[in-house]
């Protein structure tokens, strides 16, 4: 026996539903990343805050350590760490878009298999 054949709109759920599954993937690496960048942004903070002033300061520029004045250091490091966590609020919000898209495709894709939608419902294009 061969399968039947699923009408177009379901066709199309499953797509954007698969869709919507590989952004969140997407945006889940990238929020693990920022994370990871603000947790070494926050230690690199507290070792200068635990330095004396008078303590040299070296920072990567490209192959090299370069040293640099701390207060220049601690000003990009603090600009950085807000960078970075409005980032991390911007992913958190897609994901929960992307979380409450899916959750919303998965109950059509339910119903459309149930046979409650034969057709796409009034008004969804």
């Amino acid at each position: 026996m061969s399968q039947p054949e699923l009408p177009p709109y379901l066709k199309e759920q499953l797509a954007r539903y698969d869709q919507v599954q590989q952004n969140l993937q997407a945006v889940l690496v990238q929020k693990q990343q920022v994370e990871l960048e603000l947790t070494e942004t926050a230690k690199a903070l507290e070792e200068l805050g635990r330095a004396a002033d008078s303590e040299a300061v070296y920072k990567f520029a490209g192959n090299l350590l370069v040293r640099v004045q701390r207060d220049v250091v601690l000003k990009e490091l603090n600009e950085k760490k807000e960078l970075v966590n409005t980032r991390k609020m911007v992913l958190a919000k897609q994901e929960t878009r992307f979380r409450e898209s899916l959750k919303d495709l998965q109950t059509k894709i339910d119903d459309a298999v149930k046979g409650k939608t034969a057709a796409p419902p009034p008004g969804d294009n």
